[in-house]
Order: C-alpha cells, then sequence, then structure tokens
C-alpha cells in the first residue's frame, strides 16, 4: 500500500467528512454487536422464562436497530461515494494539469492511449479505494476487534479453538494481496495497450480504408486483446484459489462451535443462548472476513492504479521554469546559437552537433535539407521544446534556460504543415493564443490570414464548430486558421513548415500570401520547400545529418556548390521553371485584359462621339 499511502495528501481536504463518515461506521459497528446479545436474551430468558412481555420489548429493540442502522447506513454510504467522487474529481485535475507540463521527450516515449487510461481507469481504481475500499478495511478491522474481544471474554478457550482457522485465512490473503498487485499492474499496463491501439485505429481510420487493412487492424487489435484478456485471466485464477478456501475455513470455525459448544450446553457449563450468540458472533465475523478476499483484491487493483497515477505525478518535468527566471519584456527577435549540440533521449547519436549560428532582429532563416537532417531539431530549440545536450540558445543575449518558459512561448508563433485545431469553434481556434483577443482583433487576424471570406460562408461563420483535429476543415482552410491564430498572437518570432504540397495552386497562393504578411517584421525560421521563399531568405541554412554545410543567400550557395546546388538541381529548378511559367501565363492574362480594356474605353468614345 506504499503506493497509496502517498496519495494520502488528496482525502487531507475532506479530513472532516471521513471523520464523519467513520464515526458513523462505529456507530453501525457497535449497533450490529449488540444484536447477538439481545438474541442470547430472547432465548435464555424470554423463551425459557415464557415472558411475553420480554420477547416484546426485545423485538421493539431489535426494530430500532435496525432502523437506527438504515439511517446510519444511508448518511454513510453517501459520505463515502461523495469522499471517493472527489478524490477522483482532484486526482483528475491533477493529473492533467501535470501533462500538460510534461516536456517532449515524456510525450515522444508515451502512447496517448496509455496517458488516457491513467487518468480515467487508474484514477477510477484509486477513488474506489477511497471511496470504499478504505471504509471497509476500517470495518474490518473495528469488527475484527470487538468481535475476538466479545467471544474471548465470554468463553477464551473456546474462542481460540473456533478463530485458529482464521490464522491460515490471513497468512492466505496477505500472501495474495502481495502477489495481486503486480498482476493488476500488468492488467493496467495491457489495457493501456489496448486504449492505444484503439485511438490510434479510429485516428487513422482513413489510411486504413484507403489501403483496404481492415483484417490486418482486426487481427492486430485482437492479439493486444486477447493479452488484456489473458492477464485478467491470471487475476481470476489467483482469486478463485482463495475465495473457496475461505469459505471452507468459515464453515471449518461453526463446525468447531457445535463440536466443542454442545457438550458444553449438554453439561450445563453454557447455555443455549451463549451457545446461538457465540456462533451469531462468529458469523458476523465470517462476512467481512469472507469479503477479505475481495477487499484484498480491490486494493492491489487500487495499488496498481496508485503506481501508476505516481508515474505522472511524480515525473518531474526536466525543462521547466528556473527559480527567479527572467520574465521577458517584448523580443527584439535576436536568436543565437553557440556551440550546440543535441541529443535525444535513448539515442545513440547527436540529432545536432557544433551548431553555430547568429540571427538578426526581422530576419528571414530559410532551413533546407533531407528529411533527418535536423531542420526540426534545430528550431525545436528556440521555444525550448527540447534542452541543449552542449552548448546555449540565446534569445535577446539571454540563454533560454534561464527565462520563464510562459514568457519565451508566448513571443514564437509555429504554423506547421499540419496545424492542429480543435474540437472548438473557429472563433476559439483563432484566439487560442491569445483567449482576451476582441472579436475585431479576431476578424482582422483572420483577413490578413486569408481566411476570413471562407469562414463568413459558414451558416454559423465564426461560431462554426471545427470537428475533430480539424477534419471538417480543408487542409488550406485549416493552415490558414492556423496562421491567423498565430497572427493574433503578434509573434516576434516565427516558426514555419511552408510546405503546401497538399493543396492546390490557387490555395498555395492564397496560403503564401497569408504568410507573407504574417513574417513581416518578424525574425522567421522557415523549414523551406518552396524556391520562392528560400530565394527572398536573407540566410539559407543548409542541414546534413545535425550539422550545418553550408549557408548563404541563394546566389551565393548556387556559385558555392555543394549540396545546396545537388538538391537545387534535383528538387527547386523543376520547381523555378513551373513558377516562371505560372509568372509569364499571368503577365500575359494581364496584358490581355489592360488591351481589352483599353479597347472597350476607345470603343465608348467613338460612341459618345
Amino acid at each position: 500500500m506504499k503506493h497509496l499511502f502517498k496519495l494520502r495528501a488528496y482525502l487531507k481536504p475532506y479530513l472532516l467528512q471521513l471523520m464523519l463518515d467513520m464515526f458513523l461506521l462505529l456507530s453501525m459497528t457497535g449497533l450490529s454487536l449488540v444484536v447477538p446479545q439481545i438474541i442470547q436474551g430472547v432465548i435464555d430468558q424470554g423463551l425459557k422464562a415464557g415472558s411475553t412481555a420480554f420477547l416484546i420489548r426485545s423485538a421493539l429493540i431489535l426494530v430500532g436497530i435496525g432502523a437506527a442502522t438504515a439511517a446510519l447506513n444511508l448518511g454513510q454510504r453517501y459520505l463515502t461515494e461523495w469522499i471517493g467522487a472527489y478524490v477522483g474529481y482532484d486526482l483528475r485535475n491533477a493529473m492533467y494539469d501535470r501533462i500538460q507540463y510534461l516536456p517532449f521527450t515524456y510525450h515522444d516515449h508515451s502512447t496517448t492511449g496509455q496517458l488516457i487510461n491513467r487518468c480515467i481507469e487508474d484514477v477510477r481504481a484509486v477513488q474506489s479505494f477511497a471511496g470504499d475500499s478504505l471504509v471497509q478495511i476500517v470495518q474490518l478491522g473495528v469488527l475484527s476487534v470487538g468481535v475476538v474481544t466479545i467471544l474471548v471474554a465470554r468463553n477464551h478457550w473456546l474462542a481460540v479453538i473456533v478463530l485458529l482457522p482464521l490464522i491460515p485465512m490471513v497468512m492466505m490473503t496477505t500472501d495474495f494481496g502481495q502477489r495481486i498487485t503486480h498482476l493488476f499492474y500488468d492488467v493496467d499496463n495491457t489495457l493501456g495497450d489496448l486504449s492505444a491501439q484503439l485511438q490510434e485505429n479510429i485516428s487513422g481510420a482513413q489510411v486504413v480504408r484507403a489501403f483496404a487493412r481492415e483484417s490486418h487492424e482486426v487481427d492486430r487489435f485482437d492479439r493486444i486483446n486477447r493479452s488484456y484478456f489473458k492477464a485478467r485471466i491470471k487475476v481470476l485464477g489467483e482469486w478463485s484459489k482463495v475465495m473457496p478456501t475461505t469459505n471452507l475455513l468459515i464453515t471449518m470455525g461453526t463446525i468447531l462451535i457445535l463440536m466443542v459448544g454442545g457438550p458444553l450446553v449438554l453439561q450445563g457449563k453454557m447455555t443455549v443462548g451463549e451457545l446461538v450468540a457465540f456462533n451469531a458472533y462468529l458469523l458476523m465475523l465470517s462476512g467481512p472476513v469472507q469479503q477479505l478476499a475481495w477487499l484484498v483484491n480491490a486494493l492491489g487493483e487500487s495499488e496498481a492504479g496508485a503506481q501508476r497515477v505516481l508515474e505522472i505525478l511524480e515525473h518531474e518535468p526536466e525543462i521547466q521554469s528556473p527559480t527567479n527566471a527572467v520574465v521577458l519584456g517584448v523580443l527584439s527577435g535576436r536568436v543565437e546559437f553557440q556551440g550546440v549540440s543535441l541529443r535525444y533521449q535513448d539515442e545513440k547519436i547527436d540529432a545536432l552537433s557544433c551548431i553555430d549560428l547568429f540571427v538578426k532582429p526581422n530576419q528571414l532563416i530559410a532551413l533546407i535539407g533531407q528529411t533527418g537532417s535536423g531542420k526540426t531539431s534545430l528550431v525545436n530549440l528556440i521555444p525550448r521544446f527540447y534542452d541543449v545536450s552542449e552548448g546555449v540558445v540565446l534569445v535577446d543575449d539571454l540563454d533560454v534556460r534561464q527565462v520563464d518558459l510562459g514568457s519565451l512561448r508566448r513571443q514564437i508563433g509555429i504554423v506547421l504543415q499540419t496545424s492542429l485545431l480543435f474540437s472548438d469553434t473557429i472563433r476559439e481556434n483563432i484566439r487560442y493564443g491569445r483567449s482576451e483577443a476582441t472579436d475585431a482583433e479576431i476578424f482582422t487576424a483572420a483577413k490578413a490570414a486569408q481566411a476570413h471570406d471562407f469562414i463568413v460562408k459558414f451558416a454559423e461563420g465564426y461560431e462554426t464548430m471545427v470537428g475533430e483535429r480539424g477534419v471538417t476543415l480543408s487542409g488550406g482552410q485549416r493552415q490558414r486558421i492556423a496562421i491567423a491564430r498565430a497572427l493574433l498572437m503578434n509573434p516576434r518570432i516565427l516558426i514555419l513548415d511552408d510546405s503546401t504540397s497538399s493543396v492546390d495552386t490557387q490555395t498555395e497562393k492564397l496560403i503564401q500570401e497569408a504568410l507573407d504578411r504574417l513574417m513581416e517584421g518578424r525574425t522567421t525560421f522557415v523549414i523551406a520547400h518552396r524556391l520562392a521563399t528560400i530565394r527572398r531568405a536573407d540566410l539559407i541554412l543548409v542541414m546534413d545529418n545535425g550539422q550545418i554545410v553550408q549557408r548563404g543567400r541563394h546566389d551565393e550557395l548556387l556559385k558555392e556548390g555543394g549540396l545546396y546546388k545537388e538538391i537545387y538541381d534535383l528538387q527547386l529548378s523543376q520547381q523555378n521553371r513551373f513558377f516562371e511559367e505560372v509568372e509569364e501565363e499571368e503577365e500575359l492574362f494581364v496584358r490581355e485584359r489592360e488591351h481589352e480594356t483599353i479597347k472597350g474605353r476607345r470603343t465608348s468614345d467613338r460612341s459618345l462621339s
């Protein structure tokens, strides 16, 4: 129970309610301990003496005890569930809060399904302990002490004899508890894998259908589901060994009472009422003792859940604002890398090595290179998504590890190729980075991002709900809303992936116009795929194997040759010819329109004359 004990702080706010709950529980237990004594009196005094008045009085007392117990039970059950619900509520909030601040390194090695399972199923297991199992443990302890004390006080030799079967039961149950916790931990892990597979399959439903891999996914899910089933069966197998044995040992206690107590009654050393009461106390104890296996089973599940919950709650984010962090004012946008190297967790080689770079405010930096060359790794160091392994990243001459993360990231806008939108209205998605933004500011940002016109065409306009991950919008629409979101933040530093290969030429043009407005007057890092962006960059960084192998402007790098010239010849030259042809067609179209306009004016002038 060491992991559950660590979560005791979540019970402290409800200590008063917990004490009241325990008081009601103790009152119920006390009343239940009186009942066998009354039954003994009914047998030995009421029935034997033939006292009708005594029998009626005893019956009324039992009715009163029953009514009082029912009322106490109602209040106790409500309080128990209330405490459990609030503990679960607080724990889920704490889990969600911690997940918001977990670094990218944690998410790189965790699945969404596992995190969801920890926040829901594992918290539910802990909630069950706080709301029910804890009370049952206290009840079992109090009742056991009360019953054993009464039995020993009545006949200590008979008590010792009838309680002997309980000793192996307790030992067996304790051993069961130690084994069941590990088994439930395996169950929770396999359930997390099952959740992860389900989440991944639903998210990738379009890909599954497109490649006709439904049967493959069914088989894959079946394998994980079977692992979960086997883990559950192991728990059931262990539990099934304990429960029948528990029932047998309780039955042996009753048999011993009859075998030892019966002759005592015949010898006149014990009354029939005493024997019945003695057996009633044992049966009163047998109920909770029989539930001990159930309780240990639930306790094992709760302990495993607590362990998985604590693995998140006790995970200290490696990346967080330091003590006495510098709160940034408005940045100028100067960025510098000094001897920077980066190695990801569990990787054997550096993702970046020996990076030296100085970027002036408002410069446009284009990064090009093959997949895996380190472009994304480099830009991810600026908002401190990862920490450098060596060297330092400076923003306005300040080490990003020494500044307040919030004040840093609020001044960095990020627009990716597949920007995430949330299941909310378009309005709320645009002002996600600035919740206090006015409608006028939202509309201005949307117009600048070339998004306003298509938004107002929706029946609900800016109140249109966006589906999960933005699936109800086209790729170009999602991109422009993401640009509007970045514009609204008015960041001093921009990080862009300007790939528009998934959209048509007209949409690409609109997106590029929006990006051009977004980049005005800001320091911009672009993972570049378009020649138009690369040609006007103030500095082009050519990356290969985590290093900057070339740097300069477009014309300079073409003359220099090397990797940039290879990339240009293989990828960019064709793009260049395409855009030259498009520009020629546009110029020809404009000249034709101008010629038609002039011709129309001359015709109009002749008519007037």
